[in-house]
């Protein structure tokens, strides 16, 4: 029989939503009766087991219940149904500075929430120099951690509860926030603890990162399980319920979303502004895409993605990961995409162009294969899908060459 290191069984969580509040107890006895709510079922009936060593996902929604699914497993929250097993030394990391007290130093803290965590001040101590190298933060270790920016939050309680050496790690969010760098020591750090044979439950919107750390995945909806299995099975089917494709005649590609934001049209220009009818090898290339907003909407995020003709993905990249952010849209917007040099080698291309919430989970207005081009090919000579800038040397080569 399989070791499980966490469990739930039949798992419930009810919380109340109240219409209003009682302030003060003269209040209270004025009204004559307790404040009227609403009651909430964030957790219904969920069951699912974690084997020993490995990773877990837990994927849905904002508000579909993931992380009151964690908070629950950690006993921060208490079931009002069902059951909560774990095995083990169980190590969180929720929310940035969970459990940080903001008076006291990081130094302090560390000690504080490795005490929490059930280890020992010598245990702490052994480990102390570990953490805070992993977090990077040895010249501000001592100063209070009510200074520290978000991103210093994160890589300290990480660096924390990376640090206990637990048998469970749960992790919500906390991977997609801070710099390239740090989530890059990150993921060596869980690609670690899975090599090591320890378990982790991973919440996150990052469904890139979910199916390739996770084994399997549970996709919460609205507080249920909808689906549980493989994780490439769960994602495809997940991203196939939020892209539920709208299919339009006029044009090119399927489009879905919920439409608050649109493509009205999309253009390829040379550096000129000259619609170009085929783009060129190593020669400077614009996307210009037109935006309407049918809402005011913030912090919207721009998707572009080049396909081979086949299928094959060649190119994925979005505003928000090249550090742009988009403020408010109320009416019309442009957006350009600009590649100083285009890579692509000679050949026929696709390009898919999405706008979506701030997590790039929802889609406003998703085009798949918006626009399908034809690369020409005249300074570079190789072949393949890409151009490679290249030096090549010989040495030790005679000067005359003679032939025949």
């Amino acid at each position: 029989m399989t070791d499980i290191a966490v469990a739930t069984e039949a798992l419930w969580k009810n919380f109340r939503l109240y219409h209003e509040r009682n302030q003060f107890l003269k209040a209270a006895i004025l009204r004559g009766r307790r404040a009227r709510y609403d009651e909430f079922w964030a957790l219904k009936d969920v069951s699912f087991e974690v084997p020993t060593g490995t990773t877990f996902g837990v994927i849905g929604h904002n508000g579909s219940g993931k992380s009151t699914l964690l908070k629950t497993v950690t006993g921060i929250l208490v079931p009002d149904k069902g059951s909560v097993v774990t095995k083990g030394r169980v190590s969180a990391l929720l929310e940035l500075g969970a459990g940080f007290h903001p008076e006291l130093s990081g130094r302090e803290n560390v000690y504080l929430n490795g005490a929490i965590l059930g280890l020992k001040r010598s245990e702490i101590a052994a480990r102390f120099d570990d953490i805070v190298e992993f977090a990077g933060l040895e010249q501000f270790i001592d100063s209070p951690v009510k200074n520290y920016s978000s991103g210093m939050f994160v890589r300290l309680g990480f660096a924390v509860a990376a640090n206990v050496e637990p048998d469970v790690l749960l992790i919500d969010e906390v991977l997609s926030v801070g710099d390239e760098s740090f989530q890059r020591k990150s993921a060596e750090k869980i690609d670690q603890f899975r090599r090591d044979g320890r378990t982790i439950v991973f919440v996150s919107h990052g469904l890139d990162s979910v199916e390739h750390l996770c084994e399997t995945v549970a996709w919460l909806d609205h507080g249920e399980i909808k689906m549980i299995g493989p994780a490439p099975e769960v994602i495809s089917a997940y991203r196939g319920d939020t892209h539920e494709a709208v299919r339009s005649s006029e044009e090119f590609g399927s489009r879905s979303g919920s439409g608050e934001l649109q493509i009205t049209s999309v253009n390829l220009l040379d550096e000129d502004g000259q619609v170009v009818d085929y783009p060129r090898t190593l020669e400077p290339l614009n996307v210009r895409v037109e935006i309407t907003a049918h809402a005011p909407i913030q912090d919207s995020v721009l998707v572009a993605r080049i396909d081979q003709l086949g299928g094959q993905h060649v190119w994925q990249s979005s505003s928000r990961r090249n550090g742009i952010s988009i403020g408010m849209i109320n009416g019309s917007a442009i957006a350009e995409i600009s590649f100083p040099s285009v890579p692509l080698l000679e050949g026929t291309y696709e390009l898919t162009l999405g706008l979506t919430d701030h997590s790039e989970v929802h889609p406003y207005d998703w085009w798949e294969r918006r626009i399908r081009f034809d690369v020409r090919q005249y300074v570079s000579g190789d072949h393949g899908v890409v151009h490679i800038p290249t030096t090549w040397t010989v040495e030790g080569a005679s000067d005359i060459v003679q032939m025949g």
